[in-house]
């Protein structure tokens, strides 16, 4: 519970750092979300998931990626003239600075990604899932997820949030564990990355 506190603070305060420019969100984010998803496997939280067999929560959760990058992608071709969402979107994806992209990516899907799923589905959600039931405690995991990604001040950012946070808790929730919203949340992520779905803006 500790952890799911703290942890909650503290990917709200990175998102702030990054939000005031004090921070590089790449390293930043990599760093605080691999820290929580490194301490969240000791804590006996993080469940593998024994609902259905490893290789198809696998299975399940890279196709569920690539379709929410379709999903996505479409999204943002209709909204091409939501000028804030265009915007953030363009800037985000400036500030990958000088990393490579082979580097963009580890950092995003191996680092970042999989931090997330770790700390958020696996220690947040099971905390919550064990004191209220499966369904309120991925509900509760998935506002909590929105609220402290908010801090971001950033539409694409909280639009990710809200949909993917959606997607991954009902798969951790189904699955019973982390191994397919973790597959899901890294191919999204890497798609997104490698393939960016709309042509970026000069920067205005």
């Amino acid at each position: 519970m500790a952890l799911a506190v703290v942890g909650s603070i503290a990917v709200a305060v990175a998102w702030n750092l990054v939000l005031r420019g004090r921070a590089s969100v790449w390293a930043t984010m990599a760093a605080c979300l691999g820290a929580l998803g490194a301490l969240s496997l000791f804590t006996g939280e993080v469940h593998v998931g024994e609902a259905v067999p490893l290789a198809t929560m696998v299975a399940l959760g890279l196709g569920a990626g690539v379709t929410l990058y379709l999903a996505t992608a479409a999204f943002l071709s209709m909204t091409r003239g939501w000028r804030l969402l265009a915007r953030h979107t363009t800037a985000l994806y400036r500030r990958r600075g000088g990393l490579s992209l082979g580097a963009a990516v580890l950092l995003a899907a191996g680092v970042s990604a999989a931090g997330e799923e770790l700390f958020w589905r696996g220690v947040v959600q099971g905390v919550a899932g064990g004191a209220l039931g499966d369904l309120p405690g991925a509900v509760l995991a998935w506002a909590a997820y929105v609220g402290a990604n908010a801090f971001s001040g950033s539409v694409p950012v909280v639009l990710g949030a809200v949909v993917g946070g959606g997607v991954w808790a009902a798969l951790a929730a189904w699955t019973g564990g982390v191994v397919a919203s973790l597959a899901c949340h890294a191919m999204w992520t890497a798609l997104m990355v490698a393939l960016p779905p709309v042509p970026l803006e000069d920067p205005a």
